[in-house]
Order: structure tokens, then C-alpha cells, then sequence
């Protein structure tokens, strides 16, 4: 999700940061995040959003054609949550798994909080 939204986000609206990090443990712990979230975590408007939520509203802030993707925020939590937890646990298996991680440019670097 992260790789999508960086190349579909070329104003660089959006900040990342590994959930593995200090600055995300504070964040999980401010925004009282569920420790057992392994998803993308969205904190925006002063609130946190995860799984299929925060995927949605991640679109919002995307250029187009991927901000179109928003259009599924009408859908409700009890359908695409698990919707979206399915897609997570098949896509390795459909789209295949990276044996390396990006390494971000000096330009992407700065659109990260650790």
C-alpha cells in the first residue's frame, strides 16, 4: 500500500512512517491503536484509521485515477473489512512477494517521519 500510494501521491500529501518505529509506537499509543493492528494505519483529523478504513480514506489524498478508488468509502465496515483482510492474506500469492524492500530516494526520504 505504501509503494501504491507514493506513486500515485506526487504532491507528497502523504508521510510515512514504519509501524516498527518510535514515532509510530507514539502514535499507536496516542491515537490508541490497537497493538494488534499489522495494517496501514491513516491518522487524519485527529483520529486513526486501519485495515479497509484507513486503505479508503488513503485514496482521498492520491492523484487520479487512484483517488477514484475513494468512491468505496459508501461501502460499508461490516463488508469490506473483511473484504480487505482477505485480499491481505491472497496477496502474496497473486502478486508475489519482493525479496527486498524499496529504499527510498533523498527525495522520498524527506516524505518519511523516522
Amino acid at each position: 500500500m505504501v509503494n501504491f500510494a507514493i506513486r500515485n501521491d506526487r504532491k507528497g500529501k502523504l508521510k510515512f512512517t514504519p509501524l516498527q518505529s518510535e514515532t509510530a509506537r507514539q502514535l499507536i499509543e496516542q491515537y490508541k491503536v490497537p497493538l494488534s493492528a499489522d495494517t496501514i494505519v491513516l491518522i487524519t483529523n485527529n483520529k486513526a484509521y486501519t485495515y479497509a478504513n484507513a486503505a479508503i480514506r488513503v485514496c482521498k489524498y492520491l492523484d487520479w485515477p487512484a483517488r477514484l478508488l475513494y468512491i468505496f468509502i459508501i461501502v460499508p465496515s461490516f463488508i469490506s473489512q473483511p473484504l480487505y483482510k482477505w485480499f491481505a492474506r491472497h496477496r502474496y500469492k497473486w502478486f508475489g512477494r519482493k525479496e527486498t524492500c524499496m529504499v527510498p530516494t533523498a527525495s522520498l526520504k524527506e516524505r518519511f517521519l523516522d
